[in-house]
């Protein structure tokens, strides 16, 4: 597990050191989960580059903007978040060969953050 902080109300952030860090040394090969336990971030597969996590903030903004007409703002005002989260989506799993991640060329493992600034829990388990 570790932690991830942000200071913009959308934030892509790099995780995949972080990921990779947590496989223990002892895993040859087996399946890495990377989970968050919070309904306004989402965990993604995609390419690092500043450009596109950029691109994939504002998409997300697009997809749910704040100033939308949401039922659930008469509680949390934060309905935006919780939509965008449900695209992107709490886990991804990544298999594990040789010890290390078998991400292909471009991927890395994406933090998006929905409803910051805010500091978040990851979660990585892995099963041989």
């Amino acid at each position: 597990m570790f932690s991830v902080e942000t200071d913009e109300r959308t934030e892509v952030v790099d995780v995949t050191d972080r990921v990779a860090e947590a496989v223990p040394d002892d895993v040859g090969s087996g399946l890495c989960t990377v989970f968050v336990r919070h309904t306004t971030a989402g965990v993604v597969v995609q390419e690092a580059e500043s450009g596109l996590l950029d691109d994939i903030a504002a998409f997300a903004t697009e997809l749910a903007p704040s100033d939308g007409d949401y039922r659930h703002d008469r509680i949390d005002d934060n309905a935006d978040a919780h939509l965008r989260a449900t695209v992107l989506g709490e886990s991804v799993s990544v298999p594990i060969e040789d010890g290390e991640l078998a991400l292909g060329t471009w991927q890395s493992v994406l933090f998006v953050e929905c409803d910051g600034p805010r500091t978040r829990r990851v979660e990585v388990v892995v099963t041989e």
